[in-house]
């Protein structure tokens, strides 16, 4: 599978829940989240309707960070979002 990159930084871990419906789309995502480092990112590539508004609302209300949310554009209905762990030493 070709990696479309949306995010200056090269993501650490790469995540196709395309195919999965919600609640099972943030589980997946979360229990990634639970294995990295903090700082570290992820791709998560996701469907149209509730997982490309609910992954990204879910992951917020975690503490993590949303770089970006975009639509691939050689993959329709695909969009890309980026994900950057919570990290409490970059807390000032």
């Amino acid at each position: 599978m070709k990696r479309v990159g949306y995010c200056a930084i090269a993501p650490n871990y790469y995540l196709d829940i395309t195919s999965d419906i919600c609640p099972i789309t943030f589980v997946k995502t979360k229990l990634l989240l639970e294995k990295m480092a903090p700082g570290e990112t992820v791709e998560v590539r996701l469907g149209e309707g509730e997982p490309v508004i609910n992954v990204p609302r879910s992951v917020k209300a975690e503490g993590h960070t949303v770089l970006s949310l975009d639509l691939d554009p050689e993959a329709p209905g695909v969009h890309v979002l980026i994900i950057k762990k919570f990290d409490p030493a970059s807390q000032g």
